[in-house]
């Protein structure tokens, strides 16, 4: 399990390495053009249930700590499909995985 770190002082938030691996590419392209947005996630029945959102905005301080060193494949849709989900009216929200795109024949 990674974390996401954000804020100060620090609130850590675990997500499987993949999943976060993933937004962490949509996150910072989020970032990168200057926006903000909220993040939302269903919490483990283990912490109680429920839901979490975060306000992210490009000057609060924001790390990502993933357990695995090697990075995972990466999926371009579901990239494109969290980046996507930050544009509704509920902010970026945790989306399932699709089926990433087939490889072109050389």
């Amino acid at each position: 399990m990674g974390k996401l770190v954000y804020g100060s002082p620090e609130t850590e938030i675990e997500f499987e390495d993949r999943l976060l691996a993933h937004l962490q590419r949509a996150i910072i392209a989020k970032l990168r053009r200057g926006e903000s947005f909220t993040i939302s996630w269903q919490e483990d029945k283990a912490q109680g249930g429920g839901r979490r959102t975060l306000w992210l905005h490009p000057a609060i301080p924001l790390q990502f700590v993933l357990d695995e060193s090697e990075q995972p494949e990466f999926n371009r849709r579901w990239v494109e499909a969290l980046i996507v989900s930050g544009y509704s009216a509920h902010g970026l929200y945790l989306v399932p995985e699709p089926e990433p795109e087939p490889e072109l024949a050389p």
